[in-house]
């Protein structure tokens, strides 16, 4: 295969879901493009198909069941079925034993987790093909696979895991059901619609979503500098950490404290995190500061941090009583013309004016 497809983050991977949209003539309304990059990975190629063949089929991509519906017929008949079924064919074609490679892979994707348990595979083999297959001649197909990028392989750790592409995962289950088990195709691909039209929501509030991904993308941009503190209602300005190490966002987070945080940005003994509250119309009282600041002092603890910084996006700013607590516990943050000015300060383009909420 050719070198791996860098992931976009979600503000580049809205920008593009919105450019194809115009492109192709599909709808995407502004609150779900940056939720088509998230469902797609970010991978360029995905957020394009999945666009087009809502051009296709005439279908506007409006709310999670839509996006869930046309990810059901490109994963499973559409331009992301069509590119990785010629994709993975043309890999497997390089391997000498095409039939036992294509179970281990199908068997691979079969994994609850992110860890591909061998003996597992082994096991399977024996019941599903009635083949008893050496564990180190499975690894060699592993071995093999990883060099397509279709799962990830480390010597020095002696592991196999699924490779970090939740499309790619998805379509081998699917590829894997029609083409080595041999079911009938279009009672796969039924189900595979049935499953994706049941999927639960996964953002009870696309709004806030929307102005995360934003927030995430300021931080990036504004490494090693200093921003007007202003646009922050603090009296001094905001110095950025010159590098950060990673920015974690929502169902990503890996903290272990047993609460979501939107984001949370690590730059070694400094962190940041952020929250997210587009509420028009009302604006953002006590307790969400004080929860905040509990999730604060947590993260420090847990952390070991000597600095947290703590910023909160309130679309139409705070309540006095906020304010005060807000003072007390020197919490950033910023109202919507705020987070415009650094928007713009950072290159980007402003928060989209919406017209509509859209559940």
């Amino acid at each position: 295969m050719s070198e791996p497809i860098e992931a976009l983050t979600d503000y580049y991977g809205e920008e593009l879901a919105l450019r194809s949209a115009r492109y192709y003539g599909a709808i995407v309304a502004d609150e779900m493009a940056p939720i088509v990059s998230e469902r797609c990975g970010g991978n360029p190629f995905y957020i394009s198909a999945v666009v087009r063949q809502a051009a296709r089929q005439k279908k506007a991509l409006n709310n999670e069941e839509s996006l869930n519906e046309m990810l059901a017929v490109d994963l499973s008949s559409g331009f992301i079925w069509e590119e990785l079924n010629e994709q993975v064919t043309r890999w497997i074609n390089r391997i000498n034993d095409q039939s036992i490679t294509k179970w281990i892979l199908y068997l691979a994707a079969l994994e609850e987790g992110k860890w591909i348990d061998l003996p597992r595979i082994q096991r399977q083999l024996l019941e599903r093909e009635g083949q008893e297959v050496e564990l180190e001649s499975i690894k060699d197909v592993l071995i093999k696979l990883s060099h397509g990028d279709l799962i990830e392989y480390s010597q020095l750790g002696n592991w196999f895991r699924k490779i970090k592409d939740p499309i790619l995962n998805e379509f081998l289950k699917v590829w894997g059901r029609i083409k080595v088990a041999g079911e009938a195709a279009r009672e796969v691909r039924d189900e595979i619609r049935l499953k994706y039209q049941r999927l639960q929501k996964k953002f009870a509030e696309h709004k806030g979503y929307l102005a995360e991904v934003y927030l995430i993308q300021i931080l990036w941009n504004s490494q090693r500098q200093v921003l007007p503190g202003k646009y922050f209602h603090s009296v001094e300005d905001i110095q950025v950490p010159d590098r950060f190490s990673y920015i974690e966002h929502r169902g990503r987070m890996g903290i272990g404290l047993g609460m979501e945080v939107d984001i949370y940005a690590a730059a070694g003994i400094e962190g940041w995190i952020a929250e997210s509250k587009w509420w028009e119309g009302r604006k953002v009282g006590v307790k969400v500061v004080e929860q905040l600041q509990e999730q604060a002092q947590k993260l420090k603890e847990k952390k070991d941090l000597d600095i947290l910084r703590v910023w909160l996006f309130a679309y139409d700013g705070v309540t006095e009583d906020a304010e005060v607590l807000r003072q007390k516990y020197q919490i950033l943050w910023s109202t919507r013309a705020d987070l415009d000015a650094l928007l713009t300060l950072a290159k980007l383009r402003t928060l989209p004016k919406l017209s509509q909420i859209i559940v």
